[in-house]
């Protein structure tokens, strides 16, 4: 980025916020930046005096770090599983939307909830898929294997073999001819997945049946519930 700012400049503006604090002579004025850390360390490094700024009004500190992490997820060396992650904490902690998310970042909203369901998968696919031990393809593949003992075996496949994801669908044996035939059902399970960010299965039986919301961590339970009882 350094060398980019030395021959092209800093071409979209620092975000910092005034903060102003009465002291016994006057008034203290101070900014902090809210967005562009590395062009701000970048401009350090390269010795310049000045950064172009724009100065925003920013109250709550909620807005401060909802900003922040909308910065951080424009960077391109996001892995996948740190831009779940992100979205995953705009969700839970800023109570977005994954509508709103999307349209804070320029992405749709389909494509904020395919990133979100990764974090369904276990966290050893997840820590293989942010080393790029397999790629985001494959880990969506992944996903739509209910069985978490045939996921397992798949996941050391992919580890071992040159599986393409085409070789990968074709191993994958699931029962989602269920689904294709009742897009009510499917419609509904994509609601829940959305409010909940969680994968969401209905397995209906007549005029009964259940619902199977799976998590892979404690704190993602706990997320779960505390959604479930405040909506």
């Amino acid at each position: 980025m350094a060398a980019s700012i030395q021959e092209f400049g800093i071409l979209q503006p620092l975000l910092v916020t005034k903060i102003e604090t009465e002291t016994e002579t006057g008034t203290q004025v101070d900014y902090q930046l809210i967005a562009g850390e590395r062009r701000f360390l970048a401009a350090k490094m390269l010795g310049l005096e000045r950064v172009p700024a724009i100065i925003k009004n920013i109250e709550l500190e909620a807005n401060r770090l909802e900003i922040a992490i909308i910065e951080n997820l424009q960077r391109a060396n996001l892995n996948p599983v740190e831009t779940a992650r992100a979205f995953a904490k705009l969700q839970d902690e800023f109570r977005l939307t994954q509508r709103e998310i999307a349209q804070r970042v320029g992405k749709s909203r389909e494509a904020v909830a395919n990133t979100l369901r990764l974090l369904s998968l276990p966290s050893y696919i997840q820590e293989a898929l942010g080393q790029n031990k397999i790629n985001e393809s494959q880990a969506r593949t992944l996903l739509a294997v209910s069985d978490l003992n045939q996921q397992q075996a798949l996941f050391q496949q992919l580890l071992t073999s040159s599986l393409s994801v085409r070789d990968l669908r074709e191993k994958i044996k699931t029962g989602d001819a269920e689904d294709q035939v009742d897009p009510e059902k499917k419609n509904l399970e994509n609601q829940l997945e959305e409010t909940l960010g969680a994968k969401v299965k209905i397995s209906p039986n007549q005029n009964k049946g259940k619902i199977i919301i799976r998590f892979f961590s404690p704190q993602e339970l706990d997320s779960i519930i505390k959604k479930i009882c405040t909506d």
